[in-house]
């Protein structure tokens, strides 16, 4: 059987072959992973068609492939099959190391432990359900770099006695300063080719206001219990708020809630929110589609479900595309203020930040309130100063005053 690249959506034109989990002669059951594929936005995998084992691979790690371009071949068989014998003085011919296999790690973290020499059974996962990540992988890394050379070489042996490292080995000798040169992943290169492209074709500036965040985290905490016995366990958080805030806003405000193309502007007419999430690889934006016509509630699972999938490497091309607005949550990183970068060809993107208890003045008073500053970046080719910061202080009405979003006031 040929092994082929996924068929790719008409905006990704090709794609890397990032890991291997499986080698020629390896057996594997139906549907097992056998590679993944890492596009500008997405990893695809392509499973096992049948039992059997691969045969030969023609595309390795790093490798570019186009859609539908073939990788492997693979031969199918009833059972499946023993791993091969092992080779005379060495380990099983097409055998993957057991680290690789007897432990939860994400494809990155496996490819940098690799990259560096590293067992992978040494490293201590921090992620769901004592998952390596890359970060743990990294950090084992710099503990391994900042050990005392005599830890590495027993002082009974004269170093000249020791093997040498490996040519591509990243870790200096005691004394020199280490450097790794390691090339960007497809989506880090996508990502920072498209934030310089919404830099250099839009005009985009940010207006700045800050939100008291009290009334919200008094319904939070009055109906918490409640919410989440009517709607299945669903938590109550805040962006749903603002996800609702923002609709009602853009409502208000179309401008904010178009793009511009060419010398065209477009009005859309439906309210597709994305949500900015972090993950391993890399910042990426999956959207909740019609937000209008979704509950609180609803628009909690589906954040919570993209933000799911994006830690598990699992979201689609669909899941991300299109988007009329964008919601970037810094404040989860300990933020407290900073500029959003457009997400093109959007037109408008609203940056949270962390919420923080500040002295603020109430009716002549002096009290302390829990605060959260508001930035909106927008494109001044569209949108006006006046409309920008009218859109700002409409959605920090509604946050203030949660009512206005039920009422649509």
């Amino acid at each position: 059987m040929d092994i082929k690249a996924p068929t790719f959506p008409e905006s990704i034109s090709e794609g890397t072959v990032a890991v291997w989990h499986k080698r020629p002669g390896q057996a594997v059951a139906r549907d097992d992973l056998l590679v993944d594929i890492e596009t500008d936005k997405v990893v695809l995998e392509v499973v096992a068609p049948d039992n059997g084992a691969l045969t030969e691979i023609l595309k390795d790690e790093g490798e570019t492939v186009e859609s539908e371009e073939l990788i492997a071949r693979f031969e199918a068989s009833e059972a499946v099959p023993p791993s091969p014998p092992p080779e005379p003085g060495g380990a099983p011919a097409g055998t993957v190391p057991a680290s690789a296999g007897s432990v939860s790690a994400s494809p990155a973290a496996k490819k940098l432990a690799d990259e560096q020499g590293l067992d992978i059974q040494s490293v201590s996962g921090t992620g769901k359900d004592g998952r390596i990540t890359k970060d743990d992988v990294t950090r084992a890394v710099a503990d391994q770099t900042a050990a005392p050379a005599s830890t590495a070489v027993p002082a009974a042996t004269p170093a000249a006695d020791q093997p040498r490292a490996p040519a591509d080995e990243p870790f200096a000798e005691s004394g020199e300063r280490v450097e790794r040169r390691v090339p960007m992943t497809r989506l880090r290169a996508s990502i920072a080719r498209r934030l310089v492209e919404a830099q250099h074709n839009a005009a985009m500036l940010t207006t700045f206001n800050e939100v008291d965040m009290q009334p919200i985290m008094t319904m939070r905490k009055r109906y918490q219990e409640e919410f989440q016995a009517r709607h299945n366990g669903t938590r109550l958080g805040f962006m749903s708020f603002f996800v609702r805030a923002a609709v009602e806003s853009l409502k208000r405000f179309p401008a904010v809630n178009a793009s511009i193309d060419a010398d065209d502007i477009i009005y859309h007419g439906y309210y597709d929110i994305g949500v900015a999430v972090s993950t391993e690889r890399g910042l990426v934006v999956p959207v909740v589609r019609d937000a209008d016509a979704l509950s609180l509630a609803q628009i909690e699972d589906q954040i919570n479900e993209y933000g799911s999938k994006a830690r598990e490497n699992k979201l689609s091309i669909d899941d991300m595309a299109g988007g009329t607005f964008t919601i970037s949550n810094g404040g989860v990183f300990g933020s407290l203020l900073s500029t959003p970068i457009l997400n093109p060809p959007q037109t408008a993107i609203l940056g949270m930040h962390k919420i923080q208890e500040r002295p603020m003045v109430v009716d002549g008073e002096i009290v302390v309130r829990p605060m959260m500053y508001l930035a909106l970046s927008y494109d001044h080719r569209l949108i006006d100063g006046q409309e920008a910061v009218r859109f700002l202080v409409t959605l920090k009405g509604m946050i203030e005053d949660p009512a206005r979003i039920l009422l649509e006031l």
